[in-house]
């Protein structure tokens, strides 16, 4: 039982390990470990399409993390969404600049990614850490849809109600913007967008004049579908995001938001 704590390996797992180490605990540890990197290596090659996002803040901070699996099964499983809580934690308390520097973060004495490698033998299927982001701001906000297959996170310049907060979350989780504002767009985008719009109407027999305006229009349209300030504000149909957050504050605005999705 006590082996069976310190790595999470089923009773039967555990009691082979002792019997090969010959009672030695700490062998013991050192032979279940070993087995996770084999079947680690072992299903490399595997899909890992199921898994669990999950996203926290304490307020100024908010960090977000993927960690895939094989099967719906083990995603549902509570020592899987446990595992990836305890990578959440260990991101929020660091909040590493990247993947690579999370996966390097030491728990207990080992690598979160020589703990995914082990947590593969312990579970039987293929795990990897396939998002990680993080977002600073004045007052930030998560949102978790529930199954843990879709989340985001949004960081605000001032601090505001909950509800607020809570609004704009769900309007990212529903709408899927691309950027907070149209600065936000990269310029290949808005080029790509614009020779799309000039394409399309000459397709529709438009003058050649008219191109570069109805283009321009139709980019517009696409500012106003993919910015989350310029979207219709979903729980009210009447206002854009920007009118909706003014409403509540004249200063008040978004700085910065992730989104995540499993399967969706």
């Amino acid at each position: 039982m006590k082996l069976r704590k310190a790595t999470n390996a089923g009773m039967m797992d555990c009691k082979h390990a002792l019997q090969e180490a010959e009672g030695d605990f700490n062998k013991a540890i050192d032979i279940i470990r070993k087995k996770g990197l084999i079947v680690a290596s072992k299903r490399a090659d595997r899909d890992a399409k199921e898994g669990c996002v999950l996203a926290k803040t304490d307020g100024k901070n908010a960090v977000m993390v993927a960690l895939n699996c094989e099967t719906d099964f083990v995603a549902k499983n509570e020592g899987f969404i446990n595992f990836t809580t305890t990578i959440l934690d260990a991101a929020l308390a660091n909040m590493p600049a990247d993947t690579e520097s999370l996966l390097a973060l030491q728990l207990d004495g080992r690598s979160i990614a020589d703990q995914i490698a082990e947590q593969t033998g312990v579970i039987g299927e293929k795990l990897e850490l396939s998002y990680y982001g993080s977002l600073k701001g004045e007052d930030c906000v998560v949102y978790i849809h529930p199954g843990n297959k879709l989340a985001t996170v949004v960081a605000f310049n001032k601090a505001t109600d909950t509800q607020v907060k809570k609004n704009i979350a769900m309007q990212v989780a529903a709408m899927a913007p691309i950027g907070v504002d149209k600065n936000d767009i990269p310029e290949d985008v808005v080029a790509h967008e614009l020779e799309i719009g000039r394409d399309k109407a000459r397709e529709e027999g438009k003058p050649e004049a008219m191109l570069d305006k109805i283009a321009q229009g139709r980019l517009n349209k696409f500012f106003q579908e993919s910015t989350l300030l310029n979207q219709v504000f979903e729980q009210d149909g009447k206002m854009s995001v920007r009118e909706y957050l003014k409403s509540v504050d004249k200063e008040l605005t978004v700085t910065g938001f992730l989104r995540y999705t499993l399967n969706l």
